[in-house]
């Protein structure tokens, strides 16, 4: 199990290297998301992590940078600062190392980890975290979050200040088949996992929680760029009676009038990507990417809602069936529990989504 882990952690590591190859020279320091931090944190706290957690935490080993350990392990929590909220983290400097030194930091660090799997291992017998390989699929998962995180800010960096790779995959966009309303009966969703279930999971994961769901209609894919554009074209985003309060003011405050990737040039409106500007109507079947505001104020303007947590992990794992095609229990309880994926119990494949960084871009819905 180590052994494996440690291979997938060295091919997750080598994902984060590209998108960090993303950014144009000189660009570390640039911070498009106001909350968030600049590119060079990520850079640090990413190996500052795994360290904290594996190096120095679960096998006790003195570390190679005191100094990066601690810068490099602050959050981004608006009460970051304020003890009564949050925990101390360390302040944020007036200059940030040089890029040269984190990497070597940060090299180290992951030579080291990839070291430890016979350290691991030994200390399965006293530490829960060496069982079942969860201290290093924490760092793993750690770094993919991230590397969403780095992918939604470099989404928002000038065009200019990337280099577009040469291996990026055509886009897709061909038409989409946007679905209609789907009837999802009633039944229990199960939030959370017991911790024995998975080799890892955060702590907001624990423990499992029944919650019976009524039955409900939901849309069977996700909103469209041209299903949302219809709502800007009607005025939704001046229209305050479609904004809860806090959304209207966070709306009206930063000058919110379309989604953040759109832009209107020419009387025209284009969608930014990583690397280019489209014309909306060739990605109109794209899923929109929005606020949670947003989404809510779009889902006001339709007369509907969004899905409670619940009902969307209803819909989207369901039931398996019955052998004998019993669905529930007499009890309405799930007959033989949920899917373990949304499209069943088959390996993810490219027919079941857009993931696993093969577009680097969204896909027609359908």
């Amino acid at each position: 199990m180590v052994e494996t882990m440690t291979e997938r952690l060295a091919d997750t590591w080598a994902r984060t290297d590209r998108i960090f190859d993303i950014l144009a020279p000189g660009q570390w320091l640039a911070k498009p998301i106001a909350l968030r931090h600049p590119f060079i944190f990520y850079l640090g706290h990413l190996p500052a992590f795994a360290w904290n957690h594996v190096g120095g935490g679960l096998l006790e080993r003195p570390s190679f940078d005191l100094a990066f350990d601690d810068l490099f392990s602050r959050g981004i929590d608006p009460d970051v600062d304020d003890p009564a909220h949050c925990h101390d983290h360390p302040d944020v400097p007036d200059q940030w190392p040089a890029v040269p030194e984190v990497i070597a930091y940060r090299d180290r660090v992951r030579a080291a980890i990839l070291d430890a799997g016979a350290a691991v291992a030994e200390r399965v017998p006293t530490h829960l975290m060496a069982r079942e390989g969860r201290a290093l699929t924490m760092v793993m998962e750690h770094e993919m979050m991230h590397q969403e995180t780095l992918l939604y800010m470099m989404q928002r960096l000038p065009l200019e200040q990337k280099v577009r790779p040469a291996w990026l995959p055509p886009y897709v966009l061909t038409p989409g088949r946007p679905g209609g309303k789907v009837d999802i009966p009633a039944g229990t969703a199960t939030l959370g996992a017991r911790f024995e279930e998975l080799p890892f999971g955060w702590d907001n994961e624990f423990a499992a929680v029944e919650v019976p769901v009524p039955a409900f209609r939901i849309d069977g894919t996700a909103v469209t760029n041209a299903q949302f554009l219809a709502f800007v074209e009607a005025g939704g985003y001046r229209r305050s009676e479609l904004w809860g309060d806090k959304d209207g003011v966070w709306r009206g405050q930063e000058g919110i009038e379309h989604p953040a990737v759109w832009e209107l040039i020419d009387g025209r409106w284009m969608y930014r990507t990583l690397f280019d500007r489209l014309p909306l109507e060739r990605v109109a079947d794209w899923p929109v990417y929005v606020s949670l505001a947003e989404a809510r104020a779009f889902a006001s303007w339709r007369g509907e809602r969004l899905p409670t947590e619940a009902e969307f992990h209803r819909a989207a794992f369901g039931e398996r069936p019955r052998a004998d095609g019993r669905v529930t229990g007499a009890d309405g309880r799930p007959a033989e529990g949920e899917r373990r994926l949304p499209w069943g119990e088959a390996v993810p494949a490219e027919r079941h989504g857009n993931f696993g960084f093969r577009q680097w871009a969204p896909t027609p819905v359908g």
